[in-house]
C-alpha cells in the first residue's frame, strides 16, 4: 500500500469536490447564462468543464489504483504527470495572462497532487 498515491487520490477527489459544488455555481452557471455569448461556445466552454470534472475523478481514481495495488504504479504516473501538466499550465497561464492567482487559483491545487505522486513513486 503506498500512502503517498492514496493521499494524491483523497487530495484530487476533493479537488472533484471543489470543481463540482463550487465551481458549478460560481462559473458553470454564470457561463452558460451568458447570453451574450454565441450558444456554441457557452456549450463548448461547459462540455470542457465537465471534461475537467470526469478527468480529476479519473486522476484520483488512478491514485487509489496506485495506491491499493503495488503493480498499478504506472496509473500513478500518469495521474503525476497530468497533475504537473494541470499545475504548470495553470501557473503559466496567470502569468502569460497577467491574471492574478486569486481570482485564477487553479494551477496552484494541483501542486500538492503532483508532489504526492512524486513522493509516491520515488519513495
Amino acid at each position: 500500500m503506498n500512502m503517498w498515491f492514496l493521499a494524491a487520490s483523497a487530495t484530487s477527489f476533493a479537488i472533484t469536490l471543489l470543481h463540482i459544488f463550487a465551481g458549478g455555481p460560481i462559473y458553470a452557471t454564470p457561463m452558460l447564462a451568458a447570453k451574450e455569448l454565441d450558444a456554441v461556445v457557452r456549450y463548448l466552454n461547459y462540455y470542457c468543464w465537465h471534461l475537467v470534472s470526469i478527468s480529476v475523478t479519473l486522476m484520483a481514481a488512478a491514485f487509489a489504483w496506485s495506491g491499493l495495488v503495488d503493480d498499478a504504479w504506472e496509473a500513478a504516473i500518469i495521474g503525476t504527470v497530468t497533475a504537473t501538466a494541470y499545475c504548470v499550465w495553470g501557473l503559466a497561464l496567470v502569468t502569460i495572462k497577467r491574471q492574478r492567482f486569486r481570482d485564477m487559483p487553479q494551477g496552484w491545487l494541483f501542486l500538492p497532487v503532483a508532489v504526492l505522486g512524486l513522493f509516491g513513486i520515488i519513495g
